[in-house]
């Protein structure tokens, strides 16, 4: 590891050398891209300083104790001077071998969040709407900005699906983790008896990107126009506004009926195809990674069930990382930080537990 830093520590150096230079000054590409790997490397390098500065108090103690001749108060000052700096030198490589490992490349995007109801009929589409008013809770908290991107609702308020834009520094980095099936038990709206239902729905965390992550071939779409059906108000059904675009080499189909302009739904609709598309992509490099080396957190797979909503017992149960926490109103309200915290942190361990396997 320290072989490592002390290249990062050298180019460190480098770049802010290259970047006093009028030369770099003058070429805004080439100065804004240095700029970006010194942000990138400064926090990694501030850290690896603090390292060495503990590693010389430890050693210099080493020396002082070894050679001999103190009183007992020097002796005394000296041993605290070895076991603190020992202590530093631990925490500061644990939290260095963290920022050591590979960043997920996506982790900076926007993200596009698709919710689908799945089993349990109207209530689950309500528990759609509910996740979607969580998130966009949060976003809010973040100071993130959301925008629906898709919607079809039902007419008690509902959403078979709803897609919407997350747009923010970091979205994707924390809302990678939300990807599966969401479970909530609870007493439905339109049940009568007071019975407790379960029902679910199906949560897709997309990274957005642009044209230069995907490239589409116009030849391999299918672009149809339609009217939009729904709850929708007046504007319903009166003007083919609706878009559904097909790409062909996937089978993936997008239908965009939210806005009233035909324009401004083909937008949208491209801009979840480029996302889709990306994360067939990304599953398809992920199918050839050995599993041991996978991410135990969760895969992303909207088939795994991941989270559990149980209303009566006023409690969320993540069941990756087997975490409970009895908050459940907060956690409706967008008070989602501590269970995505923790999943981070697992996360981070399980990626350092196979960096160490792998050396």
């Amino acid at each position: 590891m320290t072989d490592k830093l002390e290249i990062i520590d050298e180019r460190f150096s480098e770049i802010g050398e290259m970047l006093t230079q009028p030369d770099t000054v003058n070429d805004t590409a080439k100065y804004t891209e240095l700029m970006k790997e010194y942000s990138r490397l400064e926090p990694i390098c501030q850290k690896y300083g603090e390292y060495k500065r503990a590693a010389a108090e430890n050693a210099e103690a080493r020396e002082l104790l070894k050679e001999g001749g103190m009183d007992e108060e020097m002796h005394e000052m000296v041993s605290e001077q070895l076991n603190t700096s020992a202590g530093d030198m631990e925490r500061l490589s644990e939290e260095l071998k963290i920022m050591l490992l590979p960043k997920d490349p996506n982790d900076e995007k926007n993200v596009i969040v698709e919710i689908r109801g799945g089993a349990g009929g109207e209530e689950s589409a309500l528990f759609a709407n509910s996740l979607y008013r969580m998130y966009s809770m949060y976003a809010a908290s973040k100071g993130w900005k959301t925008e629906v991107l898709s919607a079809n609702e039902t007419e008690l308020g509902g959403y078979k699906e709803i897609s919407f834009s997350i747009e923010g520094e970091g979205a994707y980095s924390r809302m990678k983790y939300e990807s599966g099936v969401h479970r909530v038990q609870r007493v439905p709206e339109t049940e009568s008896q007071g019975r407790i239902q379960t029902s679910t729905a199906t949560v897709a965390v997309l990274p957005e990107v642009e044209d230069v992550d995907v490239e589409i071939n116009q030849n391999d779409l299918i672009i149809e126009t339609h009217r939009s059906g729904g709850a929708g108000g007046q504007h319903v059904n009166k003007t083919e506004s609706a878009i559904r675009i097909i790409h062909v080499p996937t089978g993936t189909v997008v239908d965009c009926q939210d806005e009233r302009s035909q324009y401004k739904n083909k937008e949208k609709a491209l801009k979840i195809l480029r996302s889709r598309i990306y994360e067939k992509m990304q599953a398809e490099q992920n199918e050839k990674i050995a599993s041991d080396r996978r991410s135990q957190v969760g895969t992303g797979d909207r088939s795994e069930r991941i989270r559990t909503y149980n209303f009566p017992q006023g409690r969320v149960t993540d069941h990756r990382i087997g975490l409970t926490l009895y908050k459940i109103l907060q956690i409706m309200d967008g008070d989602l930080d501590e269970l995505i915290d923790a999943l981070i942190t697992t996360d981070r361990a399980n990626k350092l537990a196979a960096s160490e396997d792998n050396e």
